[in-house]
Protein backbone atom coordinates (compact mmCIF):
# COMPACT_ATOMS: atom_id res chain seq x y z
CA UNK A 1 0.00 0.00 0.00
CA UNK A 2 1.06 3.55 -0.69
CA UNK A 3 0.87 6.39 1.84
CA UNK A 4 0.82 9.07 -0.87
CA UNK A 5 -2.67 10.17 -1.90
CA UNK A 6 -4.08 9.77 -5.38
CA UNK A 7 -4.03 13.24 -6.97
CA UNK A 8 -7.32 15.10 -7.07
CA UNK A 9 -7.23 16.87 -10.40
CA UNK A 10 -9.39 17.11 -13.49
CA UNK A 11 -6.33 17.31 -15.74
CA UNK A 12 -6.13 14.24 -17.95
CA UNK A 13 -2.46 14.99 -18.57
CA UNK A 14 -1.61 15.11 -14.85
CA UNK A 15 -3.54 11.92 -14.13
CA UNK A 16 -1.94 10.11 -17.08
CA UNK A 17 1.51 11.17 -15.91
CA UNK A 18 0.74 9.99 -12.37
CA UNK A 19 -0.60 6.57 -13.43
CA UNK A 20 2.26 6.09 -15.88
CA UNK A 21 4.59 6.00 -12.88
CA UNK A 22 2.35 4.31 -10.27
CA UNK A 23 0.56 0.98 -9.87
CA UNK A 24 -3.15 1.01 -9.07
CA UNK A 25 -2.80 -1.93 -6.69
CA UNK A 26 -0.60 0.22 -4.44
CA UNK A 27 -3.63 2.44 -3.77
CA UNK A 28 -6.31 -0.17 -3.02
CA UNK A 29 -6.90 1.28 0.44
CA UNK A 30 -7.80 4.66 -1.13
CA UNK A 31 -10.26 3.32 -3.70
CA UNK A 32 -14.00 3.19 -3.31
CA UNK A 33 -16.60 1.34 -5.32
CA UNK A 34 -18.60 3.44 -7.76
CA UNK A 35 -22.24 2.43 -7.59
CA UNK A 36 -23.68 5.01 -9.99
CA UNK A 37 -23.17 4.48 -13.69
CA UNK A 38 -20.16 6.42 -14.93
CA UNK A 39 -21.33 6.39 -18.53
CA UNK A 40 -24.94 6.06 -19.53
CA UNK A 41 -25.43 3.93 -22.58
CA UNK A 42 -27.08 5.47 -25.59
CA UNK A 43 -29.40 3.63 -27.91
CA UNK A 44 -28.19 3.42 -31.47
CA UNK A 45 -30.80 3.76 -34.21
CA UNK A 46 -30.68 3.41 -37.97
CA UNK A 47 -32.42 5.83 -40.32
CA UNK A 48 -32.49 4.91 -44.00
CA UNK A 49 -31.66 7.92 -46.18
CA UNK A 50 -30.95 8.43 -49.84
CA UNK A 51 -27.31 9.03 -50.88
CA UNK A 52 -28.12 12.62 -51.88
CA UNK A 53 -29.68 13.26 -48.46
CA UNK A 54 -26.52 12.00 -46.76
CA UNK A 55 -24.39 14.16 -49.04
CA UNK A 56 -26.46 17.23 -48.16
CA UNK A 57 -26.29 16.41 -44.44
CA UNK A 58 -22.51 16.07 -44.61
CA UNK A 59 -22.21 19.43 -46.38
CA UNK A 60 -24.46 21.13 -43.82
CA UNK A 61 -22.55 19.61 -40.93
CA UNK A 62 -19.17 20.53 -42.43
CA UNK A 63 -20.33 24.14 -42.79
CA UNK A 64 -21.02 24.12 -39.03
CA UNK A 65 -17.71 22.41 -38.23
CA UNK A 66 -19.26 19.21 -36.97
CA UNK A 67 -19.81 15.58 -37.93
CA UNK A 68 -23.11 14.85 -39.65
CA UNK A 69 -24.01 12.27 -36.98
CA UNK A 70 -23.72 15.01 -34.35
CA UNK A 71 -25.82 17.37 -36.46
CA UNK A 72 -28.63 14.81 -36.73
CA UNK A 73 -28.44 14.11 -33.00
CA UNK A 74 -28.60 17.85 -32.28
CA UNK A 75 -31.71 18.21 -34.45
CA UNK A 76 -33.44 15.27 -32.77
CA UNK A 77 -32.66 16.61 -29.29
CA UNK A 78 -33.97 20.06 -30.27
CA UNK A 79 -37.24 18.62 -31.60
CA UNK A 80 -37.74 16.26 -28.65
CA UNK A 81 -37.21 19.11 -26.18
CA UNK A 82 -40.05 21.04 -27.87
CA UNK A 83 -42.59 18.30 -27.12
Amino acid sequence: MNSNPIPTTDSIEELAEFWDTHDLTDFEDQLEEVKDPVFERETLISIPLQPQEIKTLKEMAKAQGMDYHDLIKQWVIEKVSQV
